[in-house]
């Protein structure tokens, strides 16, 4: 029999359950079902407003608007176009019912539960559909699913939660590595792009140093080549801690300290050709940045609320 089991009202941002309905159903199959739950409410701001997970005999469908993703768990044969209505629905009702702004301040899991009321009368009007009266609407709703169909989620962007990995995502063990490698950060602040500046002017700065130095070089044999070879390299460390501030890689903490090293050999290398200020300067910059970088870490795991 195909039906509606389950939903949920979800804020994107950190899968806070705003609301949800009583759920009836304690099979084992639905019971699995509430995991991959808690573990798509941990990446719903990294997938599509408009998603669909097949997790064998049950299907997950979401949709997300203004910063809050309606989900639900129904029927393998449940169809597409009475399912994403159904969470059309529910988005429209509650953006009428609340404030926006109260959702983006709630604190505590399920603060708006009194939705369920709503929950439950629309899950039973789509658990028989012959009851539907917007014939219009669900025609509407047919051919934006065939112009924009639903994103399918495959079981390996999931990974695992609560140690438990799922069996689809067994044979692809780099997936884990892979969603480390593009986690993000948390965004900046007035002084992260204060220092992102500086390091990309004292990279310039070690850039033109370089260039003059080769012409210097060629036209004087005089020139020491390791000068070319510092500045070069003080370019590179300046813009490979820019790189480290915008985005997260593993043992970043430790490659932007190993990088401010490397900053500060090659300005000891240059003493004779800078004043004690222009050091002073490059310097500073470059532990400032990397300070900039040891605070700004990658954001915290979502709380692993009772969905």
């Amino acid at each position: 029999m195909s039906m509606i089991l389950s939903a949920s009202v979800i804020r994107v941002r950190d899968g806070l359950p705003l609301s949800a309905s009583t759920d009836n159903e304690q099979g084992t199959g639905v019971q699995e079902c509430r995991k991959y739950f808690k573990m798509l409410s941990r990446k719903l701001a990294q997938l599509p407003d408009r998603s669909t997970l097949k997790t064998g005999h049950y299907n997950i469908n979401f949709i997300s608007s203004l910063g809050v993703s309606y989900m639900m768990l129904c029927t393998e044969n449940y169809p597409n176009v009475l399912a994403f209505s159904f969470l059309d629905e529910l988005q429209k009702e509650f953006i009428t019912t609340y404030n926006m702004s109260k959702t983006n301040t709630a604190v505590r899991p399920y603060c708006f539960i009194e939705f369920d009321n709503f929950i439950q009368r629309t899950k039973q009007r789509y658990n028989n559909p012959r009851s539907l009266s917007t014939k219009i609407n669900l025609s509407d709703m047919q051919t934006e699913i065939k112009l924009r169909p639903p994103y399918q989620i495959s079981m390996c962007e999931l990974g695992s939660a609560n140690g438990v990995t799922s069996a689809f995502s067994i044979d692809y063990k780099g997936a884990g590595k892979i969603s480390s490698a593009h986690q993000r950060l948390e965004p900046a602040t007035l002084s992260g792009i204060v220092a992102f500046i500086l390091s990309l002017l004292c990279g310039a700065l070690n850039l033109i140093r370089g260039f003059h130095a080769i012409e210097s070089l060629l036209q004087s044999d005089g020139e020491d080549f390791n000068y070319i070879i510092a500045f070069f390299l003080g370019t590179a460390a300046c813009l490979y801690q820019c790189y480290l501030l915008v985005y997260y890689t593993g043992w970043r903490n430790v490659k932007s300290f190993l990088t401010f090293g490397l900053i500060c050999l090659c300005n000891m290398y240059l003493y004779e050709l800078r004043n004690l200020w222009q050091l002073f300067f490059h310097v500073t910059v470059g532990a400032f940045v990397t300070l900039q970088i040891w605070l700004r870490q990658a954001q915290g795991k979502a709380p692993d609320y009772d969905v």
